[in-house]
């Protein structure tokens, strides 16, 4: 599976591609020149259990690491991932 990000002028989209089928989308605007908020995740059903969208937060943290940005978590899943996944709340906005 290869995870994609496509970046637009206020934000953009992390995209998984399983051959040249879709099998999720995480997407994120900007808020500020350091900053990032994840609004959205899908996957779709036949990908369910198969961690792309923890694959496509992976994605994501590994950008704004590379920018030095912080990310604001508004989407449930991927919240619950910051909360989950230790390594990377590095990149988690007023992270204490």
């Amino acid at each position: 599976m290869k995870i994609f990000i496509k970046e637009r002028e206020n934000g953009g989209f992390a995209i998984a591609r399983d051959n040249e089928k879709r099998a999720g989308a995480m997407t994120y605007s900007s808020a500020g020149e350091h900053l990032l908020i994840i609004d959205h995740t899908e996957v779709e059903p036949e990908y369910m259990g198969k961690k792309v969208g923890l694959q496509m937060l992976y994605k994501i943290v590994e950008m704004a690491r590379e920018k030095e940005m912080k990310i604001i978590p508004l989407c449930p899943f991927a919240a619950a991932m910051f909360k989950k996944e230790k390594n990377i709340r590095d990149v988690l906005q007023n992270n204490n």
